[in-house]
């Protein structure tokens, strides 16, 4: 019989990418995680060692909790997080089950770039359209989910990534950007090994839109008006990406659910 604080791995599975994912924490031993360094998408590393101070991080929210094979680490850790007032839950079978589950998604550890003050920190040219809207809204909902953006003149990305300890993103010349004839938010499905085939749909619109290739998809088109009337609705491009964030939210759902959906007028009458 399942506990009263456990999670499973589908229903983890279908939240992770929507605005109701719980946070999702690894307490793997370094010992285990070094053997396997992978972490579910949106997943942040905390030593089991430390639960007041996981704690205090989490007053407020749902998480969930999982260890390599969903035992002592993370039941117990639930448990105490519970009595601490959080709604924890753990992870049935830990990253064990999740790895061994078909169609599941790792981020390897790897290709995360060295947080600043606990977060990853990202840096591109202002005034965002697609990309510099899509690819933050990827690694909220997929990488990290504390992370934080910097918009910035294009003439001062560099020098800003420089005095910060930022990652340039979208910006010729840097790592995390367009290559060949795919875009930044391509690169970062790619390298971030988020290849579902939700993701995969989606990254053709963005790349449709984003290179002017309306060809690539019929909605890439709708998602290039879409993002230019957004972007003339705000000065601020923070504000902008709050605003994108739901934008993107939906398109994530359709690639996911709704992609074979049509709607046709007058309706189907008896």
């Amino acid at each position: 019989m399942p506990a009263p604080n456990e999670i499973t791995v589908s229903r983890l599975d279908r939240l992770i990418g929507t605005p109701d994912c719980p946070a999702i924490v690894d307490l793997c031993t370094d010992e285990d995680f070094s053997e396997d360094p992978y972490l579910i998408p949106s997943a942040a590393r905390h030593p089991f060692t430390d639960l007041p101070g996981l704690a205090a991080k989490l007053r407020g929210k749902r998480v969930v909790v999982y260890c390599q094979k969903g035992g002592k680490l993370s039941q117990g850790a639930a448990s105490w997080l519970r009595g601490d007032g959080i709604a924890a839950e753990f992870l049935q079978g830990g990253m064990y089950a999740w790895r061994d589950a078909a169609g599941t998604m790792r981020v390897p550890a790897a290709s995360l770039p060295t947080p600043v003050q606990g977060e990853t920190l990202w840096v591109t040219r202002h005034r965002p359209k697609i990309d510099r809207i899509a690819c933050p809204w990827l690694i909220r909902r997929f990488v990290d989910r504390s992370a934080r953006f910097l918009f910035v003149a294009p003439a001062d990305v560099g020098a800003v990534a420089d005095r910060f300890g930022a990652t340039p993103f979208d910006i010729e010349g840097v790592f995390w950007s367009h290559r060949e004839e795919t875009c930044t938010f391509d690169t970062m499905v790619e390298e971030f090994g988020l290849t579902s085939e939700a993701l995969l749909r989606l990254a053709q619109v963005v790349r449709g839109a984003d290179t002017n290739r309306h060809d690539l998809h019929p909605a890439a088109a709708g998602l290039l008006a879409v993002s230019v009337g957004l972007s003339r609705q705000y000065r601020d491009d923070h504000a902008q990406l709050e605003a994108g964030m739901g934008l993107y939210d939906a398109l994530y759902r359709w690639a996911r659910d709704g992609y074979e959906e049509g709607h046709d007028w007058p309706t189907a009458r008896g």
